[in-house]
């Protein structure tokens, strides 16, 4: 091996530790790029001078091994490294990380197909998910109700802004548990009234008019024209609405207001109901018999019924309590028009035997367009062991004519989710926990969680699915190449992508309100760089020693 040779060797040693500096620098160069992969140069040694080839033992004398002179070291590949890079919270909702496997789909404006781990993404004007560079960011769209449309990529929008219309209530879902130990509900609240009497002395019945009834000092209780208020009653302790009325306009006889305070207080007379509800005239006392348990209960006293015109109180009342406990419960739903609408449960134990227990509900509401609040009643069957068996007359209607809305509001009540057991010493918890109808309203908001599923929120508390952020995966991800932009495309030997979403084929969950950070690590850069340094130093001496000595034997041949 001549002194040529030596300098040519030498130089190949310049060229490694140049390629190594060069791929430390670009590392250094990339500490604080998103999600930037770190690469490392691998070096390996050049072809061989075999001087001797070397000889095996034999019976006197031993073996010599090989003898052979490199000829320096070249590139053997560059490896990029994709370990995982730290997290930063960024507090915004568009920045994405993956917190393991996979890659981010973004499409081009030649709608050609990269990958990047860079999540800085924001919305465009069209409040379509994009990169920083603007191009699209690839996902699954969801349908009407929020399932998401697997198997076509499409550009992922966020339509902050937009309004939603109303949704009318078709279902309420009830919870808690209705206490099986409770007792039946078997007798009902009745309020009696004093005996009314007519001037004449006579008892009053339900064709006397109002005008007709005198006190004890035979002055009439009511003159045509009075205004009269119903007010401070009550059914279950739930308060009543008032009510007012004229005297022979709105209300003549005795037997009109009887069936006006039936009405308004939503006693239901129906004969499944079970008892003797509803409220009549009695020898000459107005009798309210409400229907049966401590739920449905009404309760009035002496000043519930004023006589607003002459300042008098005609009406005083002797109370029998009901029998049978229960709950009450209320909610808002919404009409066509977003309008909200109250309605109120109340349930009382109606039977039970050694295999199951019943109780039946009654449905009203205020806001029913009908004279009358009431609107419903069913039964609900428990087992033996407190779970739902079924119910009954579950579907309600709420009038809403001439309110512009579509009427009725026609509402399934869901029990499936109530539980019969016993509870003694707690009673019986009703709830409404949740209806499908909502009042219109605009997209305030989203969340995009480790799915990748994005979720709108709207100014009335509605949420929507609104899509999917889709990820790919690679057999060989060391195989992509890179294309600048912090994105990457398919290589010959990385694989065709697997394309599917976070937490799935092996992928990582999607972070949202996070940046990956490069992995470059300083420490071991500066010390690769230390290395290197001195590397490509002591290649450029053994270049300079051996161009020192062919000088010399320039000389000798002088």
């Amino acid at each position: 091996m001549g002194l040529t040779s030596a300098m040519l060797v030498g130089a190949t040693g310049l060229h490694s530790n140049q390629f190594m500096i060069d791929t430390i620098g670009d590392n250094i160069a990339n500490v604080n790029t998103t999600a930037f992969k770190s690469h490392r140069s691998l070096f390996e040694t050049m072809f061989y001078r075999t001087l001797h080839p070397g000889s095996e033992p034999a019976e006197n004398f031993g073996g010599t091994n090989p003898r052979q002179i490199g000829y320096g070291s070249g590139l053997g590949s560059l490896q990029q490294s994709f370990a995982q890079g730290s997290l930063q919270p960024t507090g915004v909702k568009s920045d994405l990380a993956i917190d393991g496997s996979g890659f981010f789909i973004l499409t081009q404006p030649d709608d050609s197909q990269v990958y990047a781990r860079d999540g800085a993404f924001e919305l465009d004007q069209n409040n379509t998910l994009v990169s920083a560079d603007g191009w699209s960011v690839k996902g699954y769209a969801a349908d009407s109700d929020g399932t998401i449309i697997d198997g076509t990529l499409t550009d992922l929008t966020i339509p902050l802004g937009t309004r939603r219309e109303a949704v009318a209530t078709t279902e309420v879902t009830m919870d808690g548990n209705l206490d099986a130990s409770s007792a039946e509900a078997s007798t009902a609240a009745v309020l009696t009234s004093a005996t009314l009497v007519t001037a004449g002395g006579n008892p009053a019945t339900e064709t006397t008019a109002l005008t007709d009834l005198v006190d004890d000092l035979q002055v009439p209780l009511f003159a045509t024209g009075d205004e009269v208020r119903i007010d401070g009653w009550e059914k279950g302790g739930v308060g009543l609405p008032t009510v007012e009325f004229v005297v022979g306009t709105d209300v003549t006889t005795l037997g009109d207001l009887a069936s006006l305070i039936e009405t308004r207080a939503g006693i239901n007379t129906d004969s499944e109901t079970g008892g003797a509800p509803g409220v009549t005239v009695v020898d000459g006392s107005l009798v309210v018999t409400s229907n049966l348990g401590q739920a449905n209960a009404v309760s009035m006293n002496a000043s519930s019924i004023r006589n607003n015109t002459s300042g008098t109180l005609p009406f005083a009342f002797t109370a029998t309590p009901a029998v049978g406990e229960g709950d009450t419960t209320s909610r808002l739903v919404y009409d066509s028009l977003g309008n909200p609408v109250e309605v109120r449960l109340r349930v009382a134990l109606e039977s039970k035997s050694s295999s199951e227990t019943v109780w039946r509900f009654h449905a009203e509401s205020v806001d029913d367009t009908d004279v009358s609040p009431i609107v419903g009643t069913g039964t609900v069957t428990f087992d033996q062991n407190g779970q739902f068996v079924s119910a009954a007359n579950t579907n309600i209607q709420i009038d809403r004519a001439d309110t512009g809305a579509v009427t009725p509001i026609d509402i399934t009540l869901d029990f499936s989710k109530m539980t019969g057991l016993a509870t003694p010493g707690q009673g019986s918890t009703l709830l409404m926990s949740s209806d499908n109808g909502s009042p219109a309203g605009e997209m305030i908001d989203y969340a995009i969680d480790q799915s990748g599923i994005i979720t709108g929120t709207y100014s009335n508390a509605q949420t929507e699915v609104l899509g999917q952020v889709a990820l790919a995966t690679f057999t060989n991800p060391e195989g992509l190449i890179a294309e600048g932009d912090n994105t990457f495309v398919t290589g010959i030997n990385s694989g065709d992508a697997l394309i599917g979403t976070a937490q799935t084929l092996g992928m990582g969950a999607v972070k949202s309100g996070n940046l990956e950070m490069s992995n470059v690590e300083l420490t071991r850069e500066f010390i690769g760089l230390i290395t290197a340094s001195t590397g490509f130093s002591a290649a450029g001496r053994v270049v300079r020693t051996a161009d020192d000595l062919l000088q010399e034997l320039l000389l000798l041949a002088r």
